[in-house]
């Protein structure tokens, strides 16, 4: 979705769904930022979660980014497989648009994967933010999380969230700031559930931080 003037160099900002969402579902919850000059990049997780109501058509179900069966192993293997299917996408898209920058939106399933994709990718990515989810800084070496050095992240932590508790996450962007990368951490009043309360903070940072225009 193009917003602002088509003569104009924009950003590329890519928006990953949470578990049990879909494409049509984030849409509507990041109405907001469509304010943003920007080329807004939804992109569909590739796991389709069945529904047992069987009321639901395939097209309405909602998808996974990853396949998590309580092993680190698998976990990390899993999200590879995902940040190289998001890759490929990038990549096509970047055939038809040439964007002045990139940013990953992740929300809880898809900040795990949103944080995974620009750590492992640095190449490409130029922000992050990741709402209600953990960046796996673990999974990175020192000299790796370094090359994250020309980032802007922002991870952005509900302080009543149980679902993700705000605190390893927290911890996670000291090691990031540790290694020199910019990266914030901001609570607010808030439980797991993703509304304007998330996004207003998220279009705030862009664009007084990092310049994007409304």
């Amino acid at each position: 979705i193009e917003k602002g003037r088509k003569d104009k160099a924009k950003p590329l900002i890519l928006y990953l769904h949470g578990y049990n969402q879909n494409i049509r579902y984030f849409e509507t919850k990041m109405k907001l930022m469509m304010g943003i000059q920007a080329y807004h990049l939804f992109v569909q997780a590739p796991y389709p979660i069945y529904d047992k109501t069987r009321k639901k058509k395939v097209s309405e179900w909602g998808r996974a980014w990853y396949l998590y069966d309580g092993t680190q192993k698998q976990f990390i293997h899993s999200l590879e497989k995902a940040s190289s299917f998001l890759e490929k996408i990038i990549q096509q898209v970047l055939k038809e648009v040439n964007p002045s920058k990139v940013c990953v939106v992740g929300y809880s399933m898809g900040g795990y994967l949103g944080g995974y994709f620009a750590l492992s990718r640095p190449d490409i990515v130029d922000e992050l933010v990741v709402i209600g989810a953990r960046i796996k800084t673990e999974a990175f070496k020192e000299n790796e999380l370094k090359k994250a050095g020309h980032m802007k992240i922002l991870a952005l932590h509900g302080s009543r969230d149980t679902s993700v508790l705000p605190d390893p996450q927290e911890n996670c962007i000291e090691k990031l700031q540790q290694q020199g990368v910019d990266a914030e951490f901001i609570v607010l009043d808030k439980k797991h559930r993703l509304d304007d309360g998330y996004i207003k903070p998220l279009k705030k940072w862009l664009i007084q931080k990092n310049d994007y225009s409304e």
